[in-house]
């Protein structure tokens, strides 16, 4: 039987866990307004007039101020000095001033009118009748197409150019969050790989996590979960009727939580019972293609790059080429911080270099199917890590053995 999976009740596996974010920060007021200033610096650079950022995740980022995007207009406007500027509907004011971090006037709009052209009449105020506006790249088209209409002396660009380039360095600060709540996963898959048992739902596995990272301190539960028993672990990302546990099967669970915003994203695969030769022999050839993307991922390289080093080691193996099953039918990895996937990626079209600070996954999984396009398994090892000046390091480290998947996990 794999080491550490099963033999415990879930109330058992449960109290093992506690609370683990003690002396944990959030980000400051004074690293936002930092973010600020970077981002100032970067639109001066290039020549922009304003940036708009929507609600959501890159709001957050610059500003502190948590809102989630819907059908009204809700965001922040920058220009290249001062602090910002928020727009709102006018009932909603008062909220979104509970919420500023960084503080600032809020422009308002009323139900039946437009808002549209509150960019335009503020730019106005400032003596700014033309130039190039950045649009946050999250901006849902009918916003960015609105406020396209209502300032036509204006041109519009991608607004990544800035909020991707800052995003993409992450802080000591932000590097000391992700590395808890990754800790904190990595601490429920090791409780949940205990309290697996024959005939388990993948419903009652999800609950567990829920449970599990809220005992660990993350309030929202997991942020995400993918849960999959035997053929069904060759499909990424899930399947529509997902199978019960049986005695031999390949487990996936890829799941994550919030702290403080921040995000973690681990994905562990073993054997429920005792794993076969062909079992053995992908779940080795998984590691050795995540370990040979860590090695190529040094300062200088291009992202791609790291891609195709996995790829390499894959062929080794005899999976692939390239996107060819068994093999790896996806990017080797993914940007990590306030969203699950940020840039920049691990593929091999990816011409960004690494620089101190990225995070990145490293997840080269490997899929077989049978020649009827059924599932048979698939294994995917998901750490991720961040470049420092010395090149990269683990936020967590890769499982041990198919034998031994979490040795070494306290």
């Amino acid at each position: 039987m794999t080491k550490g999976v099963g033999g415990w009740t879930a109330e058992e596996a449960l109290a093992k866990l506690s609370d683990m974010t003690a002396g944990v920060e959030p980000i400051t007021e004074l690293e936002f307004q930092t973010r600020i200033a970077k981002a100032q610096a970067l639109m001066a650079k290039q020549g922009l007039c304003a940036l708009y950022l929507h609600a959501g995740t890159s709001l957050y980022y610059f500003t502190g101020t948590r809102w989630h995007g819907s059908e009204r207009m809700v965001g922040a406007l920058l220009l290249p000095n001062g602090g910002p500027v928020y727009i709102a509907p006018a009932f909603e004011k008062g909220t979104l001033e509970q919420f500023m971090t960084v503080q600032g006037p809020v422009l308002t709009w009323e139900e039946h009118e437009t808002p549209y052209g509150l960019i335009n009449d503020h730019l106005a105020t400032k003596g700014v009748t033309s130039g190039a506006i950045g649009i946050d790249e999250a901006t849902p088209f009918f916003v960015s197409d609105g406020i396209a209409k209502a300032s036509p002396d204006y041109s519009f660009t991608n607004g990544a150019s800035v909020t991707a380039a800052c995003r993409m360095i992450k802080s000591d600060a932000e590097i000391a969050l992700m590395t808890r709540a990754k800790k904190m996963t990595l601490a429920v898959h090791k409780a949940t790989a205990s309290m697996l048992h024959e005939n388990i739902t993948t419903t009652e596995v999800g609950a567990f996590l829920d449970a599990a990272h809220r005992k660990v301190g993350a309030p929202k539960g997991s942020y995400f979960k993918i849960v999959l028993f035997g053929p069904d672990s060759a499909f990424p990302h899930g399947v529509r009727e997902p199978k019960v546990l049986a005695f031999g099967d390949m487990v996936l669970i890829d799941t994550g939580c919030q702290l403080h915003d921040y995000i973690s994203d681990i994905t562990r695969s073993y054997v429920f019972g005792n794993p076969t030769e062909e079992h053995r022999k992908v779940w080795d050839a998984e590691k050795a293609a995540q370990a040979k993307a860590f090695e190529a991922a040094q300062l200088g390289t291009r992202c791609g790059d790291v891609d195709l080093a996995a790829r390499a080691e894959l062929e080794v193996h005899g999976y692939g080429p390239g996107y060819k099953t068994p093999g790896l039918p996806h990017r080797t990895g993914h940007g990590i911080g306030l969203d699950i996937h940020e840039w920049p990626y691990l593929n091999w079209g990816d011409d960004t270099i690494l620089e101190p600070g990225m995070c990145f996954s490293n997840e080269p999984m490997i899929c077989l199917y049978k020649d009827n396009g059924e599932g048979e398994f698939g294994v995917r090892l998901e750490d991720h890590f961040y470049m420092t000046a010395d090149g990269p390091k683990w936020f967590t480290e890769p499982s041990q053995s198919v034998d031994n998947p979490f040795a070494g996990v306290d």
